[in-house]
């Protein structure tokens, strides 16, 4: 296939494929609440918004959140605001007790400003809310002994539908992307901020609306080349449409990946190398494979050696939501230890006969947690034994103990799963020479 129909057939792969069971679940809860609130028996719509990026429609396939927005009456509102302390957690309380009754055997909670249902294929994130004569809504925030806030969804909604008509729907394809992007990778990046960034992107770029699949590649080139121009110490962005602040909850860490990821596609079209290849790195499997690279995969693969290796994304729906950094002490008797991260900065290049005892350095995702590793030897020697591994093996560990043993671009990697879902993941190089 061109690469055209490649980038064709991968939008088309990556596209939201549940949410009419999204919007089942969310008539449910519709129905339970507007029978207690407003005494509607069996209304399943009224006074219930799907809101966040599947309310966006910038959601894509494996997406583990459904956010709702349930409109109550003024009179909840004046009950909870008359608290002396803290009505807005009495309010959250009060809701999940209500959907407690039709939901007997979920796990439920509430959690600071969403009353939080852990169903098996996703995690429904409702906010009981308020709406104003603006079309904004209040809603409670239990923390600091209680306050209100003002959140402006349908603002959002409304722009960003408007960004992707006035592109032709180029505009949803590539918040998809970025979203495929960031979870192949395997880094922080909020899908609020994801649709801000897009948005503003293509807002200096409206010839866009003249682009088909085949100037995907250079919309991509662009958008990269417009991320990584950011602040990656910027604090906040003003949200698409509502121009409410948007937290740059990752650190800025899509500023050094989307350098990366620009780089590695110049260097490819540059060299002649295959930039299949290099997209499927960058935004995972789903992106077709060219036509030379599946047919060279197979004829080495059917000839040296099984292909043993695993993916992720093929055991668990993957969405990054916690940032996770791996790191590695390097050993050997007789040498200094040293991590690995600081090594390769230094373009360095491992030995045989290390031990190397790679760990969790850091992560911001709430236990409880599974700990997955994979472990795979990559190139020419690793064939020719047959041994490239890569199978992916839950150990709740947070260290994978290994040696250098034979020449390759190795790699590990690491992956923490939370409700049946992969939330953080992170790779480490493990270069190792000839000596």
């Amino acid at each position: 296939m061109s690469l055209k129909q490649d980038f064709e057939t991968f939008c088309d792969d990556i596209q939201l494929d549940n949410k009419a069971d999204m919007e089942s679940t969310a008539g449910e809860i519709a129905k339970k609440l507007n029978t207690h609130y407003y005494d509607l028996d069996k209304d399943t719509s009224s006074h219930m918004y799907i809101v966040g990026s599947v309310g966006r429609e910038t959601a894509i396939k494996n997406s583990s959140d459904l956010d709702l927005l349930f409109d109550l009456p003024q009179s909840v509102y004046k009950k909870y605001d008359d608290y002396q302390s803290n009505g807005q957690s009495a309010l959250l309380q009060d809701v999940k007790d209500v959907l407690k009754e039709r939901y007997p055997n979920t796990k439920m909670r509430g959690d600071g400003q969403v009353v939080v249902i852990e169903f098996t294929k996703y995690t429904v994130e409702l906010v009981p809310a308020f709406i104003q004569s603006d079309n904004r809504f209040k809603y409670p925030d239990t923390h600091d002994d209680g306050k209100w806030k003002y959140t402006d969804p349908l603002s959002e909604q409304e722009e960003c539908k408007k960004c992707n008509d006035n592109s032709d729907g180029i505009y949803f394809d590539f918040c998809h992307i970025m979203r495929n992007w960031k979870n192949t990778v395997g880094f922080e990046f909020g899908g609020l901020l994801i649709d801000t960034l897009v948005y503003n992107h293509f807002s200096e770029n409206d010839d866009y609306s003249d682009s088909a699949y085949g100037d995907y590649l250079t919309i991509l080139q662009n958008v990269f080349d417009y991320l990584k121009s950011q602040d990656k110490n910027q604090s906040y962005w003003f949200a698409v449409g509502s121009n409410q602040q948007v937290d740059n909850s990752g650190g800025g860490a899509f500023v050094s990946k989307a350098n990366k990821a620009s780089k590695k596609i110049a260097d490819a079209l540059e060299s002649g190398d295959d930039i299949n290849y290099v997209l499927r790195e960058l935004l995972g499997n789903s992106f077709p494979a060219s036509a030379t690279t599946t047919k060279n995969s197979f004829a080495t693969a059917s000839s040296s050696y099984r292909n043993t290796e695993q993916f992720i994304e093929n055991l668990f729906p993957v969405d990054i939501r916690y940032a996770l950094q791996l790191d590695c002490r390097v050993s050997q008797d007789g040498w200094r230890d040293f991590f690995l991260r600081a090594f390769l900065k230094d373009n360095g290049i491992l030995r045989r006969n290390k031990s190397l005892d790679f760990f969790i350095n850091k992560t911001d995702c709430p236990e409880p947690y599974s700990i997955y590793w994979k472990v795979r030897n990559v190139g020419h020697v690793a064939e020719e034994r047959d041994n490239i591994r890569g199978q992916i093996k839950k150990t709740d560990s947070t260290h994978q103990k290994e040696h250098t043993d034979f020449q390759g671009p190795h790699f590990v990697e690491c992956y923490l799963v939370k409700n049946g879902v992969c939330v953080a993941k992170d790779r480490i190089d493990v270069p190792i020479g000839t000596i």
